[in-house]
C-alpha cells in the first residue's frame, strides 16, 4: 500500500476517534424551556358585593273605592295615564248629597234660632229671679232650655259638616301621584260605600322598591366577617345597589339599600332587603324580576386572581402555580374564598409581588424552568378593579 495513503488513513480515523471523543464531553442540546404568561400580585382592598334575586314593587299603592252610594256620572282620566294628587277621576251623582246639605243647614239655622230665643229667656229669668219675681224652679228650666239648644247647635252643625264631606266624597279625587291602572267602574254604573266598591288603583312607580331575598346564613356570614375586621364597612355612607335586568341588561341608575329584615321567612330561611331607585323614564314596572348587586363591605389585604390560574386537587383545595426567583415552578395552597366574575378573591396563601402563572399551567410540573412575559394590562387592571362581584 502507498505509504501516503496510509498516512491519510491513520489521520482521518484519528480525528473521528476525537470527535467521538468529544461529543462525550458536551452535554445533549436541551429542549426550550416554556414560557409561560405570569401575573404579579398584590395585596390591597377589594370592594364585595353579592348578586341577589327581588323584584321590583311600587313606591305607593292607593286603592280608589267609593266612600258615598251612587251613579258614576264622569270618568275624568285615561287608562293607564300619569295622574297628579288631588286629580278628579271620578264624578258621583252629587244631587242626594246636595239635598242632604241644604237639609243639614236648614236645621242648623232652626236650632240657632231656638238658642237664640233661649238665650234671651234665660237673660230675662237671671234678673227676674234675683228680685224674688219668678221661683228657682223657673230659673232652673231657663238654664237648661238654654243649655239644651246650644247642643242641638253643636249636633246639627256636626250634621251639617258630614253632609259636606259626603258631597266631597262624589268627586272621587287620586290620593296620590302615579300611573293609575284599568278602571273598573263604568259610567252609569252603581257604586256602594257599605261594599268598598273598587274602582281603581295608582301606583306611584318613581321612586321604586326593589325587594330583595338574602339567605339567613349569608347575612350572618357578612355580620361576623364584618364585626371581626375580615371585611370592613366601605365608609360611603347609604350602601349602594345597582340592577340588572330580565334581558341581561343593566339597569342605568343606581340605587340605595333603604333597610335589612329584622326577622327571617321560616318557610325560605331568607331576610328581605328593600332598595329604592329613581325611575323617571318608568322603565321598572311592578312585578319585574331582577338581579340587584349589593355593595358588601371592603375586604383588606386580598388578592384578586383569574379564575383559570386556579385548580382544585382532589380534596377540594385551591391550588396555584407561582414562578419563583430561580425561575422554578411551584404549586401553592391558596385560600379562595369568593368567586367574583371571573376572578377568585384570595386572601391566604400568596405574599405580595409573587408571580402567578396564569396561562400556559396546563403543561407545567413543580419544579419546571420556565421563561415567563407579563399579562396583559387588561389582565393587571382586572385583578386589581374595584366594585369586585359575586353570586
Amino acid at each position: 500500500m502507498n505509504p501516503t495513503a496510509i498516512s491519510r488513513s491513520a489521520v482521518c480515523v484519528a480525528t473521528a476517534l476525537l470527535a467521538a471523543c468529544g461529543s462525550h464531553d458536551r452535554p445533549p442540546p436541551s429542549p426550550a424551556m416554556p414560557i409561560v404568561t405570569v401575573l404579579t400580585v398584590h395585596r390591597g382592598d377589594v370592594p364585595l358585593s353579592t348578586e341577589l334575586s327581588g323584584r321590583t314593587s311600587a313606591c305607593q299603592v292607593a286603592q280608589i273605592r267609593a266612600r258615598v252610594d251612587g251613579i258614576v256620572q264622569q270618568r275624568g282620566f285615561a287608562e293607564g295615564s300619569e295622574v297628579k294628587a288631588q286629580q278628579s277621576l271620578y264624578r258621583i251623582d252629587p244631587a242626594p248629597y246636595q239635598a242632604a246639605v241644604a237639609s243639614a243647614q236648614a236645621a242648623l239655622q232652626k236650632n240657632q234660632a231656638t238658642l237664640a230665643a233661649t238665650d234671651s229667656q234665660l237673660d230675662r229669668y237671671r234678673q227676674l229671679v234675683g228680685a224674688h219675681a219668678v221661683s228657682k224652679q223657673v230659673f232652673d228650666n231657663a238654664v237648661a232650655a238654654q243649655a239644651e239648644a246650644a247642643a242641638e247647635v253643636a249636633s246639627a252643625r256636626a250634621a251639617l259638616d258630614t253632609a259636606r264631606i259626603n258631597l266631597g266624597y262624589t268627586n272621587v279625587r287620586s290620593p296620590i301621584s302615579g300611573r293609575i291602572a284599568t278602571s273598573l267602574v263604568t259610567q252609569g254604573a252603581y257604586v256602594q260605600a257599605g261594599a268598598a266598591t273598587l274602582m281603581t288603583t295608582v301606583e306611584q312607580l318613581d321612586p321604586i322598591y326593589v325587594d330583595i331575598e338574602q339567605s339567613s346564613a349569608d347575612g350572618l356570614r357578612l355580620r361576623r366577617a364584618l364585626s371581626s375586621g375580615q371585611l370592613r364597612a366601605d365608609g360611603a355612607g347609604a350602601i349602594k345597589v345597582t340592577l340588572k335586568l330580565e334581558d341581561g341588561s343593566t339597569y342605568e341608575r343606581s340605587g340605595t339599600l333603604q333597610f335589612n329584615g329584622v326577622a327571617v321567612d321560616p318557610a325560605t330561611g331568607s331576610v328581605t332587603l328593600r332598595a329604592l331607585f329613581a325611575n323617571p323614564q318608568r322603565l321598572l314596572l311592578p312585578g319585574m324580576f331582577v338581579r340587584a348587586s349589593v355593595s358588601q363591605g371592603i375586604d383588606s389585604g386580598a388578592v384578586l386572581v383569574p379564575a383559570a390560574s386556579v385548580t382544585r386537587d382532589r380534596q377540594g383545595r385551591a391550588t396555584v402555580l407561582v414562578v419563583g426567583a430561580d425561575r422554578k415552578v411551584v404549586q401553592r395552597e391558596v385560600r379562595a374564598g369568593t368567586l367574583i366574575g371571573d376572578h377568585w378573591v384570595v386572601d391566604g396563601g400568596l405574599a405580595d409581588g409573587e408571580q402567578l402563572v396564569v396561562a400556559g399551567q396546563q403543561r407545567l410540573q413543580p419544579g419546571m424552568l420556565v421563561q415567563t412575559v407579563q399579562a396583559a394590562a387588561q389582565t393587571r387592571a382586572a385583578a386589581t378593579a374595584g366594585g369586585a362581584q359575586h353570586g
